[in-house]
């Protein structure tokens, strides 16, 4: 992200590599060590940084992509804006060094800092949703969560999940995350069947099995996305898996895999609702995608046939 983003900016794309690893540096806290750390689980604490009287976390943003998209952006305005008032002499030493200095501090101490608490506040927003109406929390979460999950923002759950599980003794959050994974690896596999041609039907099918784990990125950029009426299916039976597990008031009592095997963290009790729900996200997304897309590629074959006539 750090090499394409520094591309489409018109800076350095060896440079935005260098700003990309720093942002994922294993020095700094993943989403999984942040989230036990701002639980407080096991004694465990945030550490910071003390640069210039400033108390920077050590966090990374391994998995998102918003904190590298505004920092390359940053880098590349900062590189552009040295390059002609260095002179030719130093510029190879002074810019490149000038510029991460710059642009690094600002992704750790103000871009990073800004995309997690926006994440937050969309977490606070949904979490106060679901105290008033869970239904609307649950059709909202079960939507969204997947374009979250295009912009990497979705780790911010993580902390919640923990949050929830210290101090109710369960997360209403991981089994809808689970039912999303199933909802979009539904969608991918009835592409998988729809597609034509080997390539498409090769990722279809890996992409689909990978969702099916937890895993939904190969699928809703590889298959869903590029089809648009999938993974839109997907969003549909996800909110609807999501509501009616929200009605029975579902909870998990351990986040781990995600997609089919999540049942295994689900309380007990709760599990023979879930798997109706898994159900439904089977079911409803493979179904909608099967008559839409079907529909889609039909109109497309017939386009094609028609320019080569």
């Amino acid at each position: 992200m750090g090499w394409s983003a520094a591309k489409r900016f018109g800076g350095s794309e060896i440079l935005g590599i260098v700003l990309g690893l720093l942002l994922v540096h294993p020095d700094l806290l993943n989403a999984w060590s942040y989230g036990k750390a701002a639980a407080g689980l096991d004694g465990a604490s945030v550490p910071y940084f003390d640069l210039f009287g400033l108390h920077i976390e050590k966090v990374g943003y391994q998995g998102q992509i918003l904190p590298i998209l505004a920092a390359a952006w940053v880098m590349c305005r900062v590189e552009l804006w040295l390059k002609p008032r260095v002179p030719n002499a130093v510029q190879l030493l002074v810019v490149p060094i000038v510029t991460i200095a710059v642009s690094g501090f600002l992704a750790l101490a103000v871009i990073g800092p800004l995309a997690r608490h926006l994440g937050i506040a969309v977490t606070d927003a949904l979490v106060y949703v679901f105290n008033m109406a869970p239904w609307l929390g649950a059709a909202l979460f079960g939507a969204l969560y997947a374009p979250l999950v295009l912009t990497g923002m979705h780790h911010m759950f993580i902390a919640v999940d923990l949050q929830l599980i210290a101090s109710q003794g369960g997360t209403f959050i991981w089994p809808m995350i689970a039912l999303s994974n199933i909802a979009q690896g539904s969608a991918a596999l009835a592409m998988f069947w729809l597609a034509r041609n080997a390539n498409d039907k090769n990722m279809a099918s890996t992409s689909a099995v990978s969702a099916f784990f937890g895993i939904t990125e190969p699928a809703m950029f590889g298959v869903n996305l590029r089809y648009k009426l999938p993974f839109y299916a997907a969003l549909a039976g996800s909110a609807s898996a999501a509501v009616l597990i929200s009605l029975g008031h579902v909870k998990a009592s351990a986040i781990g895999v995600g997609g089919l095997p999540a049942f295994i963290s689900i309380i007990p009790q709760h599990i023979p609702l879930f798997l109706v729900g898994t159900l439904v996200a089977l079911i409803l997304p493979f179904g909608l995608t099967w008559l839409l897309a079907r529909r889609q590629l039909a109109a497309v074959s017939q386009d094609e046939a028609a320019q080569h006539a």
